[in-house]
Parts: structure tokens; C-alpha cells; sequence
């Protein structure tokens, strides 16, 4: 996939940046660390110049998460609840559990998008829940686009500055990706944890 990635960004330049990284937001195996620092390499030996090409992923990735955020939307609460009420006593879900995790991402959901555009494969997904939650659309724009842009700049001058080295930069962000997923993952179980004891103690109380 890697040389079908970027003998299409050598074809078509901007063009195939911008579409590549759209793709990418929409189908995850499409890997931004592979995009970036590949448009980054190519303004040392073509006339593509770094803005242009931060600005066509910038607007790709903006787009593809526009088109998830409107499949997020297609699957708002109300939604979700007819399904619980149909399926809520197999998935162990109940409607309240809904209205929770709803109620955090209203709280906590403009930064977690904003945080997540800097993480592979979480960058793509959060919009989902975005739309789900109906997060103000101006609002989920604007920290979309600055989470992304940060992550596009970054990769692209890193592509820029390593040159024909630039394959090395997917091992970095491997090792990054597993360090934040590990992290991730620490912060669920405790949440989990937490979910639970207060359950056990609402029970007995």
C-alpha cells in the first residue's frame, strides 16, 4: 500500500495529498505518517513548497472528518436508545449509560477531539462520536483543524528535514502511537474500575 500511496502523491502533487489524507481520515489503514513526511520529501525535489503542502492535507483532513462527523449525526442518542431498547438487555447497555458517556463528551469532548487529531487512528474515529454527541459544528471546525493542523506541520517539516530518510519517521510515531495507547488503555481500566466500585457502592447504599 505504502507504493501505491506515494506513487499517487508523486502523480498528482497537491491533489493527491489533499485526497490521500481525506482518505486516510475516512479508512484508517491509509497512515497519515506515511502521507506527511512523504509530501514533506517531495518539496526537496519537486516544486511542491511546504505551506502547500501542509494546507492540502490540512483541508483533506478536515474534510474527511466533516464526512464522519455527518455519519456521527446519523447515529445521535435517540438513536442509540432504540437500539437499547431492543438490544440493551444482551449488550448489558442501559439508556442511562448512554446519557453518561453523552453527557461527558458535551464536557470534555472539544478537547478530546483537539487532543486526538495528534494520535494515528484516533484522529480518524473521534469524529464519530463528535457528531453523535451533536458537538457544535463551528466548534468541532475549529479544534479539528487546530489539532490536525499541529499534527500536519510537524510530520511535514520532519519529512522535509530527513529528506530520503523520511521512512524512518513511521517507526518514531510506532513507538509513539504504542506509548499514548498504552496510556489510553491504563486510563480506561481505571475508569472501568471506578464505573464499578460506584455501582457495587449505589447497590448497597
Amino acid at each position: 500500500m505504502e507504493n501505491w500511496i506515494t506513487d499517487f502523491m508523486e502523480q498528482y502533487g497537491y491533489f493527491g495529498i489533499f485526497l490521500m489524507i481525506a482518505l486516510e481520515n475516512i479508512f484508517p489503514p491509509i497512515p497519515s505518517e506515511v502521507v506527511l513526511p512523504f509530501g514533506g520529501f517531495m518539496t526537496t525535489n519537486s516544486d511542491l513548497t511546504i505551506p502547500g503542502v501542509i494546507l492540502a492535507a490540512t483541508v483533506g483532513s478536515v474534510v474527511g472528518a466533516v464526512i464522519l462527523f455527518w455519519i456521527g449525526l446519523q447515529l445521535d442518542v435517540e438513536r442509540l436508545e432504540k437500539i437499547i431498547d431492543k438490544w440493551g438487555h444482551i449488550l448489558r447497555v442501559k439508556k442511562k449509560d448512554v446519557h453518561r458517556a453523552d453527557a461527558w463528551f458535551d464536557k470534555y469532548g472539544i478537547w478530546t477531539v483537539f487532543f486526538c487529531r495528534m494520535v494515528p487512528l484516533l484522529r480518524s474515529l473521534i469524529s464519530i462520536p463528535a457528531g453523535m454527541s451533536n458537538m457544535n459544528f463551528v466548534k468541532f471546525l475549529l479544534f479539528t483543524t487546530a489539532g490536525t493542523l499541529i499534527w500536519n506541520i510537524a510530520l511535514v517539516l520532519l519529512g522535509a528535514s530527513l529528506g530520503e530518510a523520511w521512512p524512518k519517521i513511521n517507526d518514531y510515531v510506532g513507538v509513539y502511537s504504542s506509548v499514548i495507547y498504552a496510556v489510553l488503555g491504563v486510563a480506561a481500566v481505571a475508569v472501568i474500575i471506578w464505573f464499578v466500585r460506584k455501582r457495587m457502592t449505589n447497590r448497597t447504599s
